[in-house]
Order: structure tokens, then C-alpha cells, then sequence
């Protein structure tokens, strides 16, 4: 996770919140859009788009993969 530059705090809100995708091998997809304003890599980006992979097994959420990609979606 922080080597692509996401928190904990970050994947559970898009898990809790955001906007389903369709993901492979059963699994469940997630994207959210959010502010960023800052640098990452030497790049100054507005926005920050994390998408997490997950599965639900005996009631607990799973993530099975977590990106993160820097631009601008929104208005």
C-alpha cells in the first residue's frame, strides 16, 4: 500500500463507498475518485483514483489487490 502511495483509512472508504466495477475470478471491484492536490513521484496530480479487489470469505472482506492512479476525473 504505500509503496502506491494508499492508506488503510483509504481502502476501507472505497470498499464502504465506492462505485462497483466488474473484476475477474468472482471477486468484487471498487473505485473511488479522490482529492489529492499534491506530488506524487516528482508530479504534481489533482486527483487520485484507488481501485481495490476484494472477496468476502466466512463474513470477512479480503483484499486481494489495491491500485492507485493519479490524474484528474472529476470536475
Amino acid at each position: 500500500m504505500p509503496k502506491r502511495g494508499v492508506s488503510q483509512s483509504e481502502i476501507v472508504e472505497v470498499i464502504q463507498t465506492g462505485e462497483l466495477f466488474p473484476a475477474k475470478l468472482g471477486r468484487t471491484g471498487r473505485f473511488k475518485v479522490f482529492q489529492f492536490d499534491s506530488i506524487y513521484e516528482g508530479k504534481f496530480y489533482q486527483q487520485k483514483r484507488i481501485e481495490v479487489i476484494y472477496v468476502e470469505e466466512n463474513n470477512k472482506i479480503v483484499t486481494v489487490t489495491v491500485y492507485a492512479r493519479y490524474g484528474k476525473w472529476e470536475e
